[in-house]
């Protein structure tokens, strides 16, 4: 019997640059077919063109995670090429630092529209359609953050803590359907995040890069663990070693966890 054509395709949010790109050139060295989407449509495209010249197929579009009607065409293309899909990588975002209360109104929605709200467009669209196939995987790309409860980044921490909480109640609603699901935690790693980086602080821009540069992590590597994620069916992926403590710490002694980041902390 022959495999349904949908098998082996991935559509990925956020494409054009940082996980998504490397994501899409790591499935597309696998053969895979690859839907590249992204707000830049050149950067889709760009990224699309080295997708091709690893021998791997697929489409590229421009897709904004806050229109619904982006979303539905991104289903009519890929019922179009593939009528299924095989992986889908809710990648797309951006980053707002700042006190809680300088941290404007405007960039309090814009994170949550996109980092939070994108995600659940994302699963909304098209977890019917997995269901129906009675297999899939959906990846949700959160961060660190999510768990952390840090000070001064507290729009985008509560975006990413969302994530997690909505991958939770996935997993569990998608799991009798055959359907994995997979929720992405990395710390810092050289991405263009920066590049619509939005802060109320002096200085946070110029910290946040120098965190990037020397994470020792890769936007690839995040990309192979990623690839193995999803075929060991694992649910939650924490990208950086040294985070693993970090999470257990806050776990299992929440006070101590309080007191340290309190000490490190400064306003």
């Amino acid at each position: 019997m022959s495999q349904p054509t949908w098998k082996n395709t991935i559509a990925i949010t956020g494409a054009g640059s940082g996980f998504g790109a490397a994501l899409a050139l790591r499935y597309a060295v696998d053969g895979w077919n690859i839907a590249v989407t992204d707000i830049d449509e050149d950067r889709a495209r760009q990224v699309f063109a080295q997708v091709k010249e690893l021998g791997a197929g697929g489409f590229s579009m421009k897709l904004d995670t806050t229109k619904a009607e982006d979303w539905k065409q991104l289903e009519v293309n890929i019922n179009q090429h593939w009528q299924g899909l095989a992986v889908l990588v809710n990648n797309a975002g951006v980053a707002v630092a700042g006190n809680v209360e300088d941290t404007s109104m405007e960039d309090w929605a814009w994170v949550l529209d996109i980092d939070l709200m994108g995600v659940v467009r994302g699963c909304h669209q098209f977890a019917a359609m997995m269901k129906r196939q009675k297999s899939g995987h959906i990846v949700n790309v959160s961060s660190f953050a999510g768990f952390t409860g840090l000070p001064f980044i507290a729009a985008y921490g509560v975006a990413k803590a969302g994530v997690i909480a909505l991958s939770e109640a996935l997993r569990l609603e998608m799991q009798p359907h055959g359907v994995g699901v997979t929720v992405v935690c990395p710390a810092f790693v050289k991405t263009r995040l920066l590049d619509t980086f939005r802060s109320s602080r002096a200085h946070t821009r110029d910290k946040v890069l120098h965190w990037m540069e020397t994470s020792g992590i890769t936007a690839e590597q995040v990309a192979d663990d990623i690839s193995r994620a999803v075929t060991n069916k694992q649910f939650l992926l924490l990208t950086h070693k040294n985070t693993y403590s970090i999470w257990r710490l806050k776990r299992w002694l929440p006070e101590r966890y309080f007191k340290m980041i309190s000490k490190r902390s400064s306003p």
